[in-house]
């Protein structure tokens, strides 16, 4: 019964102990991480590779936090070795999609094909790049709403970066009469984009006939300008140049027939 209480008491001691370990071991992890989010060389870099390193600093702590516990509760380190070896060889089998996803962050951080800030549209979605993580990239959609997506699935699909150029351009297409006269139509467009000034003079606006039935001609206007313009290029154009050919008594005004995006 002395060798038994001996034991239970030991037992208890170390268990204790590790709990106690266990959450002083967190809170230092938190204040390492903080700490190391404030060196001045980490706030320099992008944001997303500054995530990224933090997130790999903060696992590797815990991993040695959790090692230290095991340690802290008698368990031999030779099993815990072995152990570990064969869990591990067992995870990575049943985890492939989590490590490529895990190998396709370390990828982008290295290839840096966006950055945050950045609206892109890849593997079926598109939104402004919010985070990117060791396993997932965070995208906030236009209507306000948030998308995980895995980042193995994003290495290995074609992503449209919007905002990756300083500018874009803005094509549009609309219709008029088969009686009206092209060269008086392509004037008033004109105008509408000579006046606007978020439209850019170099490259200069282009309007011409693109083709049209029977019934119909059909215009491409294509207008430059800033990136952080575009939508309300996008917006203005098409409503002001329906109303001046509206205004002028063009036939079948401005009917949109095609509008990129």
């Amino acid at each position: 019964m002395t060798n038994l209480a001996a034991l239970c008491t030991t037992i208890v001691g170390k268990i204790l102990l590790a709990i106690i370990v266990w959450f002083v071991g967190k809170f230092v992890v938190r204040k390492i991480v903080g700490l190391v989010g404030k060196i001045k060389a980490l706030e320099k870099i992008e944001p997303n590779t500054r995530t990224f390193v933090l997130s790999a600093v903060k696992w590797l702590l815990y991993i040695v936090l959790v090692v230290s516990i095991v340690a802290i509760l008698g368990v031999p380190m030779a099993s815990v070795i072995t152990v570990l070896g064969t869990a591990g060889a067992a995870i990575a089998l049943g985890l492939q999609g989590s490590l490529a996803n895990l190998a396709g962050g370390i990828m982008l951080v290295i290839f840096k094909p966006f950055k945050v800030g950045d609206f892109v549209e890849a593997a079926g979605v598109s939104g402004v790049v919010k985070e990117i993580n060791l396993f997932y990239t965070v995208l906030n959609t236009l209507d306000n709403c948030r998308i995980n997506v895995p980042n193995g699935a994003l290495m290995n699909a074609n992503v449209i970066d919007y905002t990756a150029e300083d500018t874009r351009r803005v094509d549009l297409t609309f219709a008029s009469a088969k009686s009206e006269d092209p060269a008086r139509i392509q004037g008033l467009m004109q105008e509408v984009m000579a006046a606007n000034p978020k439209v850019l003079k170099d490259p200069a606006p282009f309007a011409r006939v693109s083709g049209g039935t029977n019934e119909a001609m059909q215009f491409t206007v294509r207008a430059w300008c800033a990136t952080a313009d575009y939508w309300d290029v996008y917006f203005d154009l098409t409503q002001a140049i329906t109303e001046k050919l509206g205004a002028n008594g063009v036939q079948a005004p401005a009917v949109r027939v095609i509008s990129d995006k």
